[in-house]
């Protein structure tokens, strides 16, 4: 008898019990700050035992080595679940396997996030694997655990345990909140739910609901009225066009000064002689980048999951590219990275771009995070736009800016021109914030350039932030004190999630700030109505901000699905709509309104919608040519 019992205390069911005991309380105090509880032990153990005990009734060879399999499965999840929340504030799931490749390109980002804490997760596995390899003693014990645990206390184990995770499941599949769901399922159990309700979470509708009148309902706007044509119609119609996404910039960025040095002062003077949005938010999912480039040429949402670049890009999707090219213009998007990062070579396809010029055209020079530094994107964009002038066309193009990259510690010093204060030094806010100076620096080269070459006052150039740099859930306390001693108030959501949004048109647009909500889904009608593009009768999410002060913006993610931004507050639901949590707009000190059910509604109606129509296209035929094979004298089709 003692001797089964001493079998049982040194069995692998109970050292790996233990080991996953240990993982969970860690997991749960990096994502919700759980100290001692019984919950975390209610809501993942269940699943973990199941797991157990099949093992226990299947295994008579190497069960030790499949217990070492399992637990490095499961610890895997833990840890991809905690570096996610660090970045995103969401929970990963099975769906960001299709990122796996991209990882090698933002090592940076994943090692600025990893506490080395984190680490610990893995040192029973390294223990283990290490005490076998030199003690015979373990060995021998390895060779004893190959006997298994009673069979019926197994089969009843297995039974309870399973019960018990599929009731706890069951109980709060409804939850709307994916990280409170996941807190109240269990971290396992909401892997595995997710897996076994793969695609009933991309709700869509009949096809024949999406119309214009439809959306334009839900958003809860009506028609500019007045006139034949709305306000601002064509202000700038025939001159080129030219957005630029500027990296990881937000909103709080504009105006600050550190130290009595300003951190913007090219942005902050062309702000003052443009149109600018104060109260403009990202809407990006989980393809960060990509997914803004694609916002802003098609007004459509985000996918329920994945990128757009995964979910999207086979379809052929009506854009701004092709709006403009049959406009007469030529359609162009520069970025110094490689074309195939986010399958960006397919999205470019999908929207329809002329041509696109990344890594192969701009080579390595001045190189800055993953590629030619933005002095040089701007310096050779700007020079191949007054080509295609040359040869006659007018040019809508794209600049994606990169050089301040998550985790904002590429700068060489030989460009960091920005005096911090000591504390600043070596910090994530003090990279971000050095960085970010770089990039407005970079601006005056771009201005500089368009001047230079003629181009500036037969330019509309449209300037916004593609996401956030700064996550809430990741900065440690010292990044936290240094916002505050800046900003003067608790760096927030808010401030986050909040991007600013430039439009130049000198001559055209008198300067003013506008203070309405607005979201990157906005920025392709807002653009097409001040070109005289016209979009009558045709599908697009967002609204002309030149004409529209009410606003409703569903957001996917960095907030859990289904939250939404309104023209008072922020918002994102609890377990239910009932019980969220409103955020006050940037400069409001009131308290936040609680939005309306049948607001909340209707934002996850618009994503249906979006998600039905995208999904709904047909499919993208051909390629876009690279930049390099153009010459001065080709049109398309030449």
């Amino acid at each position: 008898m003692s001797h089964n019992r001493r079998t049982w205390l040194y069995s692998p069911f109970l050292i790996f019990t233990i080991a996953m005991i240990i993982k969970v309380y860690m997991s749960w105090q990096v994502i919700y700050g759980t100290g001692f509880s019984w919950k975390p032990l209610l809501t993942e153990l269940p699943a973990i035992w199941a797991v157990f005990a099949i093992i226990e009734l299947l295994a008579s060879k190497r069960k030790l080595g499949i217990y070492l399999t399992v637990n490095l499965l499961l610890t895997a999840v833990y840890f991809a679940v905690i570096m996610y929340y660090k970045y995103f504030g969401i929970i990963v799931t099975y769906h960001a396997l299709a990122q796996v490749g991209q990882v090698g390109e933002v090592k940076g980002s994943v090692f600025q996030l990893m506490h080395p804490s984190f680490l610990l997760i893995f040192i029973d596995i390294v223990a283990i694997a290490l005490t076998l390899t030199f003690s015979k003693k373990a060995r021998s014990w390895a060779a004893i655990s190959a006997a298994r645990l009673p069979r019926p206390v197994t089969a009843s184990l297995l039974t309870v345990a399973a019960a018990a995770a599929l009731i706890t499941v069951w109980q709060h599949k409804d939850v709307i909140n994916e990280v409170r769901q996941t807190e109240e399922m269990g971290i396992v159990n909401y892997e595995l739910y997710k897996v076994a309700t793969s695609g009933k979470d991309e709700r869509t509708v009949a096809i024949t609901e999406v119309t214009p009148e439809a959306i334009m309902k839900l958003k809860g706007i009506a028609p500019v009225s007045g006139g034949d044509k709305p306000a601002h119609w064509a202000a700038a119609q025939g001159r080129n066009v030219i957005v630029l996404q500027m990296e990881a910039f937000q909103n709080f960025l504009l105006g600050l000064k550190v130290d009595g040095q300003e951190v913007t002062p090219n942005l902050n003077k062309l702000k003052e002689e443009s149109v600018y949005f104060k109260h403009m938010f990202q809407m990006v999912g989980q393809g960060n980048t990509s997914d803004a480039e694609f916002m802003t040429n098609t007004s459509l949402y985000v996918p329920p999951v994945g990128a757009a670049t995964d979910a999207y890009v086979d379809h052929a999707i009506p854009s701004l590219p092709k709006r403009f090219e049959k406009a007469g213009y030529l359609a162009a998007t520069f970025h110094t990275n490689d074309v195939k990062f986010w399958n960006r070579d397919k999205l470019y396809n999908a929207l329809g771009f002329n041509y696109y010029y990344d890594k192969e055209w701009y080579g390595t020079d001045d190189t800055i995070a993953f590629g030619s530094s933005d002095d040089i994107l701007y310096e050779k964009a700007i020079q191949e736009i007054a080509d295609i002038n040359k040869s006659g066309q007018r040019v809508y193009a794209n600049l994606i800016s990169m050089s301040a990259h998550h985790p904002f510690n590429f700068l060489p010093d030989t460009v960091k021109k920005l005096p911090l204060p000591e504390q600043f030094e070596g910090s994530f806010a003090g990279n971000y914030i050095q960085s970010q100076h770089y990039a407005d620096e970079a601006i005056g080269i771009l201005i500089a350039k368009l001047k230079e070459y003629g181009l500036w006052d037969n330019t509309m150039l449209v300037i916004y932030g593609d996401h956030m740099g700064l996550p809430v859930y990741s900065l440690n306390d010292t990044d936290r004190e240094l916002l505050q001693s800046i900003l003067g108030t608790p760096y927030s959501y808010t401030d986050m999630l909040n991007i600013p949004l430039i439009i130049s048109a000198p001559g055209a647009l008198q300067p003013e700030v506008r203070m309405q909500t607005a979201g990157q889904i906005d920025i392709m009608p807002t653009i097409a109505n001040l070109a005289g593009i016209p979009l009558d009768h045709e599908i697009y999410f967002g609204q002309d901000l030149m004409n529209h002060t009410s606003n409703l913006l569903p957001e996917r993610y960095y907030l859990p699905s289904g939250s939404l931004i309104n023209n008072k507050s922020i918002f994102v639901p609890g377990e239910q709509f009932k019980d969220g949590v409103v955020y006050p707009l940037p400069g409001d000190t009131g308290e936040a309104p609680y939005p309306a059910q049948s607001e909340f509604d209707r934002a996850l109606q618009l994503l249906e919608l979006s998600h039905t129509y995208a999904k709904s296209l047909p499919p993208a035929e051909g390629h876009v040519p690279s930049g390099a094979t153009r010459t001065t004298t080709q049109n398309k089709g030449d």
